[in-house]
């Protein structure tokens, strides 16, 4: 290993999805990178280390349940999973932190994803709460304009709590300050989080697309989709609470009423086919409220959907 800015997965499953473990990031070679991002900005002592800091773990734990094996007709995509194509994935574990520098895991984070994209494969993040798009999204600042998708039931828009400006209810506000930031779509959002009516009129006055989940509900998925404009590079990050609990329970802030996994299914497809996908998150998973895996078991899903689509829209052709 050439650095120490990650390491390598320890209990049973390894690797997501059976792929090959490489933590030297500064030789790597690979179309699709799995990345472990822990920890991010907590608004607490207590709060450094919690549950979600476990996530990467479980829902690698559910490989097994999520893919059972690489050459098995999967009806979700249509075929096996790489299509028999020669596709290179790999696991590059978990970024470390320092407890002595509470910044170190976010600068860590950073440099990782800025590593991946360096090697030409497209970043897939495994959370962590929702502060980690922060500096995935920072990483993303010498590429070309993103379109954010944000599934969330949340509307993240806070400046800061605790004086904290980059904590897990701040991740949409500050990755519209960033200049590589285009449209955000704002999907799933529903009940109440943390926004305040400043915080929504925030939202509107940069231009973002609120679609609560009852929209997507009443029109449909197809409806949402053709709102986003084609040929476009979308990054999407996933917040757990987004999708409906009886899908996803796992999580921190249940709210009823949320996206299906049909309409993520659908999302997913269709997102690959407008355009370009440049990388993708799944956080707020909270394993100790977990169900028989099932929340690990759908993001593991979720990644099946998207490689499963990218490998047939021909995103790592060679």
């Amino acid at each position: 290993m050439s650095n120490n800015i990650v390491s390598k997965p320890k209990h049973g499953h390894v690797s997501m999805l059976y792929s090959e473990v490489c933590t030297d990031l500064d030789n790597l070679k690979a179309d699709i990178a799995f990345l472990g991002i822990p920890h991010g900005a907590s608004y607490t002592v207590a709060e450094i280390s919690n549950d979600q800091s476990l996530a990467p773990t479980a829902v690698r734990q559910a490989t097994d349940r999520t893919l059972r094996y690489l050459d098995r007709y999967d009806f979700d995509i249509g075929g096996t999973l790489y299509d028999g194509r020669d596709i290179w994935t790999v696991d590059c574990g978990d970024v470390l932190g320092d407890p002595t520098d509470p910044q170190a895991q976010t600068k860590n984070a950073e440099e990782a994803v800025r590593k991946i994209l360096a090697a030409g494969a497209m970043p897939l993040i495994i959370g962590g709460d929702h502060s980690i798009p922060i500096p995935v999204l920072q990483a993303f600042d010498k590429e070309e304009p993103i379109t954010i998708i944000h599934i969330d039931a949340h509307l993240d828009w806070r400046d800061e709590i605790n004086g904290v400006k980059n904590g897990l209810s701040s991740p949409i506000r500050r990755a519209s300050e960033m200049d590589h930031v285009g449209e955000i779509f704002q999907i799933g959002l529903r009940a109440q989080g943390t926004a305040r009516p400043e915080e929504y009129e925030a939202a509107e006055a940069y231009g973002a697309h609120i679609i609560p989940a009852y929209e997507v509900h009443e029109k449909g998925m197809k409806a949402i989709l053709d709102r986003i404009p084609s040929a476009g590079r979308y990054y999407i990050t996933i917040d757990a609470d987004g999708v409906d609990p009886s899908v996803m329970p796992g999580v921190a802030g249940p709210a009823f009423g949320g996206l299906t996994y049909c309409q993520m299914r659908e999302l997913l497809h269709g997102l690959v086919n407008k355009g370009r996908v440049v990388g993708m998150d799944i956080v707020e998973i909270t394993p100790s409220k977990d169900v028989n895996q099932m929340t690990s078991i759908a993001a593991g899903r979720f990644f099946v959907n998207l490689i499963g689509a990218a490998v047939r829209a021909n995103y790592f052709e060679k």
